[in-house]
């Protein structure tokens, strides 16, 4: 499928929308967070487009005035690519081509670039590749130029003008599909029995907005050496550790990070990934407290949960890197999203504390590994809670553990 964005250093530009749906503020934090994107996918932004519009242009997303600004841009620096905020139709792809005459990616295909770049197992390259045909097939008018030439069908054309190519290759690609999908399914079912053999442990399932501090968190916990680094989705492939607290085993799951807009397809194809944590116990819902608008990104994991049927589980709200939080007084005319406006942390485990219920909410650094024993005292207990509802008799042996341990 689509080759990842070349090792070469790639500057680029990127164009986000102003629309009544989406304002000023917002579309500038959408546009930081596209800027990550493309840095973890090897690009260097160098410029920023934005135009209020009261919705899409249909056949080029911005207006023809803007278009014309940004083709100058390219041709005056020497830019390579362009990426759009928003996900382009087959037509806006093909008069964008026209105009511009560089790569141009939205935010979904940039997605799939870096999924295809960190995909390792062939699980994971089998969920990506699906993911990117069925982003492919609606765009297939775009992406070769042979489309509009007839292929006949035999003889000398006694089957009439045969079939176009478009056709064709939308009949191979579908084929694929099948193919991944029939992939997938064999691989599922294995990794249903490997479920079905851990027993009964309790299970244990990382989630949270990608780059939060997931990986760091199971290292700490699991003493394992699970790739861990500051860029956007450095974890795909589920990753399953025994992990022992005290006395009590349970198993950890380290899941890829969720994002805003992120490609349905994405969530389609990893579904089989996500049923760690729709089979999980208990989940560790992880959040990077020194973002800005963390927030919001809370808010998106909840509706990812939702969309997967994983709301309803006993979830620990964990604030992640209190050591890089810093306390921001907004100025006037500063528009940036800062959600912390005038908060000091201190003010911020009071207000979450008393939201979720101290029994439900932490506030850590997985690199300074400050608070972590707290942290794990409170899992223990969550842990415990739910194992003695599944082991009841075990509920005797923890009591005699505590009591050892209370009087050492």
């Amino acid at each position: 499928m689509y080759n990842t964005i070349e090792e070469q250093i790639e500057k680029t530009i990127l164009v986000g929308l102003i629309t009544p749906q989406q304002d000023e503020q917002k579309c500038r934090e959408y546009l930081d967070e596209l800027a990550f994107l493309a840095e973890t996918a090897g690009a260097v932004p160098v410029k920023r487009f934005v135009q209020r519009l009261d919705s899409p242009n249909p056949r080029t997303i911005v207006g023809t005035g803007k278009l014309q600004e940004i083709r100058d841009y390219i041709e005056d620096n020497d830019i390579s690519l362009v990426i759009f905020d928003d996900d382009l139709t087959a037509k806006q792809l093909k008069n964008l081509d026209d105009v511009l005459k560089v790569k141009i990616l939205d935010r979904t295909s940039l997605i799939l670039n870096i999924f295809a770049d960190r995909a390792q197992t062939a699980h994971a390259k089998i969920q990506v590749e699906l993911a990117q045909y069925q982003y492919f097939l609606p765009r297939l008018t775009r992406l070769w130029t042979h489309l509009e030439r007839q292929r006949g069908g035999g003889g000398v054309n006694l089957r009439g003008p045969g079939e176009t190519q478009i056709e064709s290759d939308r009949r191979i690609v579908l084929d694929k599909i099948a193919q991944l999908k029939r992939e997938l399914q064999r691989i599922d079912k294995q990794k249903t029995v490997q479920r079905s053999n851990r027993g009964k442990m309790v299970r244990v399932a990382l989630v949270g907005y990608t780059n939060v501090g997931k990986s760091t968190l199971m290292n700490a916990l699991s003493k394992s050496e699970v790739f861990a680094e500051n860029k956007l989705f450095a974890t795909l492939d589920t990753t399953v550790r025994k992990v022992i607290i005290d006395n009590l085993p349970f198993l950890l799951s380290d899941t890829v990070g969720f994002i805003r807009k992120l490609p349905h397809d994405l969530v389609e194809s990893f579904k089989s990934t996500l049923d760690e944590v729709r089979e999980a116990d208990l989940l560790l819902h992880v959040v990077d407290i020194s973002h800005p608008t963390f927030e919001e990104q809370i808010e998106v994991v909840n509706r990812t949960l939702e969309e997967i049927k994983a709301n309803d589980k006993p979830i620990i709200l964990v604030f992640n890197k209190i050591d890089a939080f810093t306390y921001v007084k907004k100025d006037e005319d500063d528009l940036s999203p800062i959600k912390r406006e005038n908060l000091s942390l201190e003010d911020l485990k009071n207000t979450w504390m008393s939201k979720m219920n101290q029994d439900n909410c932490i506030f850590i650094s997985a690199t300074e590994r400050s608070n972590m024993e707290t942290f794990k005292e409170l899992v223990y207990e969550k842990v415990k809670e739910i194992h003695i509802t599944r082991f009841p008799y075990n509920d005797f042996l923890f009591q005699k553990y505590d009591e050892l341990t209370d009087n050492e």
